[in-house]
């Protein structure tokens, strides 16, 4: 359908050219609020990470609540803005279905005036990434993703906004973990030879620092009276040297931040910039927990709060998402099976997330269902299947399993592939997944989980693996490996034999880690393909579900009922919340 342009909408699509004309002469205040000449306290509302999480109830956040909230102030006389931080097209199936195409609908109903991508942004490839961008009524900024082909801002660096007497400014920035947190190909040409666009980062993220700085000075050139970081690089220690404090403490320039990528609650963190400012860094956590109120007072001071609940909702957003959730839930709500066990990406202990760098009863059970598509329903050979933590995002609570589930866990789209690989390739990318497992290590989507093998991790070994600036792998471990006696699953004789690194083995797993380079998985470059697209990650997962032996028609999920139960000393033990033991952490 056609949107045809309103003079509101081309003032915020013109950004920093509209900005800079407006100097010179006088600016019409604007319906939605913000456009005034007259001095006063600017409201910006913000959100990051929703990662379309759009099915909460009142009172409860929604995007109906967040444009009611917005109209509030509009209909006040109020100057605000409503502006994104990253990650909302991705994450449940009410963004995969259509691929994001309802969550840009909704925010555009909402009233969004600005937004920066995400690194889940990317995850419908380079084309939808595009595409969702002309979809949207606001802008979207970024001042470090270019295209290599021409060496320009594939987006706008900055853009500014009057309101309340002030030019404020925002500086999009987009994590450079983007890579390897989305799939490295969409960034490369069609033969995946080289890559055509980059995130700059640099390994000292001094290309990111100094495409942050470029930007600040520019829009201080504008004539901007308050800056703001509008990012999507979070806090988290693994995204180092590309967190948003180290942005803020290696430039100068920023009046405030507000950040994503790391789904940390952070009202107000005070951090000092390079000149010794204190710059105000700000995070709502993440699936609209919260909705962030920043205020700049009309002598610039700047105060935000953390909003949980409202008790307001716009009902034409409203009805746009309920329509949307009933179409979703009506295609994906069959009941496929049933079962006591709750599974966890979470460590049950700690409430912390520990897919990433330890196995639980889900990693074993997504592994063990790409493992048993290719066994028993395919009818293939396959010795060892492999799934990357970061593919497996939500716990799944007792009780009914719908393809909705599967869906939530697995959202991605990916498609299941079988290879053939070497031994040495298997001890690589074990390796390569472990590389930051240990007592102070880091999340890393990329650590394996496996069906049909087992294997240890030695933290007290550091680790060797040659990569690249972009974390994609590009050598073996020079030192001592990390990952140790690696063990694959005889089917014949029900025992988990030593791995032969001069063997060739048949590996299961997503084209997004085989074939793509998910998270710089470079190693199997040039494996011979047995079998691809047999099926998307969720259809997978829930085959997997619907084999499992039955009460009343209906598969009971357990470890005596899976069809691996039958495979004499196979490790299987979902009651466990760690998994049957295949990884070991030593």
């Amino acid at each position: 359908m056609k949107h045809f342009i309103s003079r509101r909408n081309f003032l915020k699509a013109a950004g920093v050219t509209a900005a800079a004309s407006a100097m010179a002469a006088a600016v019409p205040q604007a319906s939605a609020g913000f456009l005034t000449g007259k001095d006063a306290a600017v409201t910006i509302l913000y959100t990051n990470d929703v990662h379309t999480y759009i099915d909460n109830k009142s009172p409860k956040l929604t995007y109906a609540a967040v444009a009611a909230m917005k109209q509030g102030y509009v209909d006040e006389g109020k100057p605000v803005l409503l502006v994104d931080a990253g990650d909302h097209i991705q994450g449940t199936a009410y963004g995969s279905m259509d691929d994001g195409a309802t969550i840009i609908e909704l925010m555009n109903e909402a009233g969004y005036d600005i937004a920066t991508l995400g690194n889940h942004e990317f995850d419908y490839g380079m084309a939808r990434a595009k595409a969702i961008i002309k979809e949207a009524d606001f802008p979207y900024v970024s001042c470090n993703w270019v295209d290599l082909r021409t060496g320009l801002r594939v987006l706008p660096a900055v853009k500014l906004f009057p309101a309340g007497g002030k030019w404020i400014a925002f500086v999009g920035i987009t994590t450079p973990e983007s890579f390897t947190k989305s799939t490295p190909a969409y960034f490369m040409n069609a033969k995946q030879t080289k890559y055509i666009y980059d995130i700059l980062g640099g390994d000292d993220g001094r290309k990111l620092y100094d495409a942050v700085q470029k930007a600040i000075d520019k829009a201080k050139t504008l004539g901007a009276d308050i800056i703001i970081g509008l990012g999507h690089l979070g806090v988290d220690p693994s995204s180092s040297p590309w967190t948003s404090e180290e942005v803020i403490a290696n430039t100068t320039g920023f009046d405030a931040f507000i950040d994503g990528h790391s789904h940390t609650v952070m009202e107000n963190k005070q951090v000092y910039d390079a000149a010794g400012k204190a710059v105000t860094l700000t995070q709502t956590g993440s699936y609209l927990a919260n909705v962030g109120k920043m205020t700049i007072a009309e002598d610039g001071a700047i105060t935000t709060e953390l909003v949980s609940t409202a008790d307001v909702s716009d009902a034409a957003v409203a009805a746009t998402a309920e329509a949307w959730i009933n179409d979703v839930d009506a295609m994906l709500g069959e009941q496929i099976a049933t079962t006591d066990i709750k599974f966890y990406i979470n460590d049950p202990a700690t409430g912390k997330r520990r897919i990433r760098m330890g196995e639980t009863n889900l990693g074993d059970f997504v592994a063990d269902g790409i493992y048993t598509y290719f066994n028993e329903v395919e009818q293939l050979d396959c010795d060892i299947a492999m799934m990357n933590g970061g593919g497996i995002r939500t716990d799944v609570d007792a009780g009914k399993w719908t393809f909705k589930t599967c869906k939530q866990v697995s959202p991605f789209g990916n498609v299941a592939c079988l290879m053939s690989v070497t031994g040495k390739q298997i001890q690589d990318a074990l390796e390569f997944g472990a590389r930051f497992v240990g007592p102070e290590g880091k999340e890393n989507g990329g650590f394996l989980h496996v069906a049909g093998a087992t294997y240890e991790i030695h933290t007290d070994i550091p680790n060797t693996v040659l990569t690249d600036d972009k974390n994609v792998w590009m050598g073996s471990a020079t030192g001592t490996p990390r990952v140790q006696n690696v063990r694959i699953y005889n089917k014949k004789t029900g025992a988990y034999e030593p791995l032969d690194l001069n063997r060739t083995y048949a590996l299961a797993g997503m084209n997004y880690t085989l074939r793509n380079l998910g998270d710089g998985f470079a190693m199997f470059d040039g494996a011979e393909l047995i079998k691809d697209y047999v099926s998307e990650d969720y259809l997978v997962m829930s085959t997997y579900a619907m084999i499992f032996d039955a009460v009343n028609d209906v598969p009971v999920l357990s470890s005596a009922n899976s069809p691996l139960a039958s495979y004499p000393g196979y490790l299987l033990n979902y009651e466990n919340p760690y998994g049957a033991g295949r990884i070991q952490v030593v």
